[in-house]
């Protein structure tokens, strides 16, 4: 193939009168002469400007939208209005014909649903291909900012053994035949002649392992998929979705509360700085989409101007007891307005109380702490009080919980008895307990739900519209 120019490149530098080559795929072909080229590259198209009369009529019948097109002539200064330069196209050649009876993605508004049911070609609309060029954007990001901190990148397992959150709600993987299940001699099924000889499940976390290398490394991250088999069909849930979980030595509640925020606010602006079109273009979508919503329902900001007040703003730092007094005193409770009313401490926060503490009462980004330790996991560290945990969430507009972390319980004696206590079994854990055996010292870490944090940056209201290809209950498509 001959060498081309990315459109993005074009555009950039809008330099004129020299000869090019490009290919991309047909938004539009306008009057038998307007192409808007599109490759990918940038959320703008390239003008090509087509001599009709000295084309093959045939070979213009094939550019149609979805076409996947390449074009060689000159850069020139737009002759119209809407763009800066176009190209004055010399020859052109179809790559890929797209058949406009068939195309799906034809030049109009396709509702959201529509494009998740046709997710494999959604990339190609000019809403995903931000999404996208985004969420690459914020991965590259995350792995630059402990980087640059000198942490070590772990892969963790993906078939594991363990239950790190203690849910049970896991995807068990098995290359035994589901036809023909061996059992023992008191008919329960016969794991050791399994593929791994026990019983195995894909990850819902990769915390635990990260603890064995943040124990020898000192800072270690891990930013891989996770899976969780919750029935739950909500805008925020998914099955299988990506997790950055960083564990540090010799942190402890409050490091780990200045990492989440530092880390937050880098790749919020790292964004800000480098997807610049594509957010212009999301949040101009945002404003379209919520023209037909009640003002009381419309977001209270701007995507952009959201964005810098994270990044502009401390976050305020709220203990869980405080929390619950703000928000059982709150006109929401008090009304009976909140769908799971907040009575007496220990009640676990549902989304709507953490939305409100963010977007009403405190209007800024706030990191939640110390929270009771019997709805928190058996490896947070207990607090003096013996009642709370040494437990944080960072909880964001429009999301609630973004971030859950803690200050890991070292001290072997106190995560023995929690395991006890939670019916963790020990046995099972004992290469866990190792680290506490062995060389223990205090440590802390946290998981981000990746998608959750693309669904903040995006603007977007679904969790299903910021990963390539959702897995949620009933849907394992593409």
């Amino acid at each position: 193939m001959a060498k081309r120019d990315k459109i993005k490149a074009i555009l950039a530098k809008e330099e004129t009168n020299y000869s090019t080559t490009v290919m991309g795929w047909v938004r539009t072909f306008r009057s038998n002469r307007f192409i808007s080229l599109n490759d990918g590259s940038t959320i703008n198209n390239l003008q090509l400007v087509i001599d009709y009369e000295n084309m093959d009529e045939a070979l213009l019948k094939r550019v149609n939208t979805g076409a996947a097109i390449k074009a060689e002539g000159e850069i020139i200064e737009s002759q119209g209005k809407g763009q800066s330069v176009e190209m004055v196209v010399k020859t052109l050649t179809v790559l890929g014909d797209a058949d406009p009876e068939k195309y799906p993605l034809q030049p109009k508004k396709h509702s959201l649903e529509f494009l998740r049911e046709n997710a494999h070609l959604r990339f190609r609309t000019n809403t995903f291909s931000a999404i996208f060029r985004i969420r690459h954007q914020i991965a590259f990001a995350i792995h630059q900012f402990f980087h640059d901190r000198g942490f070590v990148y772990v892969h963790t397992p993906i078939i594991t053994g363990s239950d790190a959150e203690g849910a049970g709600e896991m995807f068990q993987v098995t290359a035994m035949p589901m036809d023909n299940l061996p059992k023992t001699e008191d008919g329960n099924i016969n794991y050791k002649e399994d593929f791994f000889g026990k019983a195995t499940n894909l990850t819902v976390s990769g915390q635990l392992e990260a603890e064995l290398g943040a124990l020898a490394l000192s800072e270690v991250y891990t930013f891989g998929p996770t899976f969780r088999a919750e029935n739950s069909n909500t805008s925020r849930h998914l099955a299988e979705f990506w997790m950055i979980e960083p564990e540090v030595a010799f942190n402890d509640l409050h490091d780990n509360m200045d990492l989440a925020e530092d880390m937050l606010k880098y790749v919020i602006k790292h964004c800000t700085e480098h997807c610049g079109d594509d957010l212009a273009f999301l949040e101009q979508r945002l404003i379209n989409e919520e023209k037909s919503k009640p003002q009381n329902e419309r977001s209270p900001m701007a995507l952009l101007e959201k964005l810098n007040f994270c990044i502009e703003n401390d976050f305020e730092r709220v203990s869980y007891t405080d929390a619950i007094n703000i928000l059982r005193n709150s006109k929401p409770n008090k009304k009976k307005k909140f769908q799971f009313l907040i009575e007496d401490w220990g009640a676990d926060l549902q989304s709507e109380h953490e939305r409100y503490l963010v977007e009403k009462h405190f209007k800024k980004p706030v990191i939640l702490f110390d929270y009771p330790k019997d709805i928190k996991s058996f490896y947070m560290r207990l607090n003096d009080d013996e009642k709370t945990v040494g437990a944080m969430d960072v909880l964001f507009p429009g999301i609630g919980e973004i971030i859950g972390g803690s200050q890991r319980e070292e001290r072997l004696d106190v995560l023995e008895k929690r395991m006890e206590d939670m019916d963790i079994p020990k046995e099972e854990m004992d290469w866990f307990l190792d680290t506490r055996r062995f060389g223990t010292c205090p440590h802390s870490g946290y998981g981000l739900g990746f998608e959750r944090l693309v669904l903040f940056i995006t603007g977007m209201s679904n969790i299903r519209d910021v990963i390539p290809f959702p897995r949620y209950p009933g849907s394992a498509e593409f």
